[in-house]
């Protein structure tokens, strides 16, 4: 055989193998968003369980107000129903699934004020036991949201640099979004103490 074609060969060969270890890499940081999606989605699950027993205790005080927890019970119904694949992670999807998060988190938040009026609630030991998962809860999202990111970001890089970019454009894979802080997140909150 002739010296160039055995280069040939070799060339092709190479590019084989690179072809093949490129998309098994993307493939294999593909499969890390999506365990971290995961992860973020049973967060926010174990936190919308967690509120509809919290809401159930809250309801046993009679002279509770009604409109606090129909507004806690339409946003958590409001943000179950967003269900968001880790392939179609678009910037458009995550503000709608966000927009519902938050929704959602700032019905829980005027609850859980709203719930200083009544010491029979504060005192209860089924409500403090779930405002304490609750706090643990949404410490679980921002690591779960932390990890995602990472991940995210880990395989955004991969799909982008050269020449890793060049398989990935021919193997159809493409950037994710990350999560981003709301605008509601971008004021500060406004403290003021009455003595």
């Amino acid at each position: 055989m002739k010296k160039g074609t055995l280069l040939l060969i070799g060339l092709i060969a190479l590019f084989g193998v690179y072809a093949c270890s490129s998309y098994n890499g993307l493939v294999g940081k593909d499969n890390l968003v999506q365990k971290a999606w995961g992860e973020v989605q049973n967060q926010y699950q174990r936190r919308a369980d967690l509120i509809g027993n919290l809401v159930k205790t809250v309801q046993g005080a009679a002279d509770f107000e009604k409109s606090t927890l129909t507004d806690v019970i339409n946003a958590r119904a409001a943000a179950t129903q967003i269900k968001l694949d880790a392939s179609d992670l678009t910037p458009e999807n995550m503000a709608k699934f966000e927009a519902a998060q938050s929704q959602l988190s700032g019905s829980l938040s005027r609850l859980l004020v709203a719930v200083e009026q009544y010491p029979q609630l504060k005192a209860n030991q089924n409500f403090l036991e779930l405002q304490a998962q609750l706090e643990g809860t949404e410490n679980r999202i921002t690591v779960a949201r932390k990890d995602f990111n990472e991940a995210t970001a880990d395989y955004n890089l991969a799909v982008r640099t050269f020449p890793a970019n060049l398989m990935a454009g021919i193997f159809g894979f493409s950037q994710k979004e990350l999560f981003k802080a709301t605008d509601a997140a971008q004021t500060a909150p406004d403290v003021n103490f009455k003595f």
